[in-house]
């Protein structure tokens, strides 16, 4: 079983920065394709981050390309992302998650994943 929780959410202006940190239960971790999710309000849930299990390869969004950068620490079974020159439209819950089925990240990047964190809020204000 993988437990994992997010933290570091919370409310910056535009132009500001966060930092997201999901902290993962379970001795496999360093096997799994992690990712970071979102989910706006009255919106579905989309792709922002991915990243192999080495930390090696990382796939984002075009959204977010060039802002975020996603990170893992295997020894310390963590999984950040750093946010930059945050957009109001970065708003929504932010949710990690994991594919123990793989190593890659092809297959979480399309929502393919069977663990999530309970999610962690950012709002970006004008």
């Amino acid at each position: 079983q993988v437990h994992m929780v997010e933290s570091g959410g919370g409310l910056v202006q535009a132009g500001g920065s966060l930092r997201l940190s999901c902290v993962v239960s379970g001795r496999t971790f360093s096997l799994y394709a992690m990712a970071w999710f979102r989910q706006a309000p009255g919106k579905e849930r989309e792709f922002v981050a991915a990243i192999n299990w080495d930390g090696a390869s990382t796939r984002y969004a075009d959204s977010v390309k060039g802002r975020f950068i996603i990170s893992r620490d295997n020894a310390a079974n963590t999984l950040d992302l750093q946010m930059n020159s945050l957009k109001v439209e970065d708003t929504g819950v932010y949710y990690c998650a994991a594919d123990s089925h793989s190593a890659y990240f092809f297959g979480i990047v399309g929502g393919k994943a069977d663990f999530w964190g309970q999610g962690t809020q950012v709002t970006v204000s004008s």
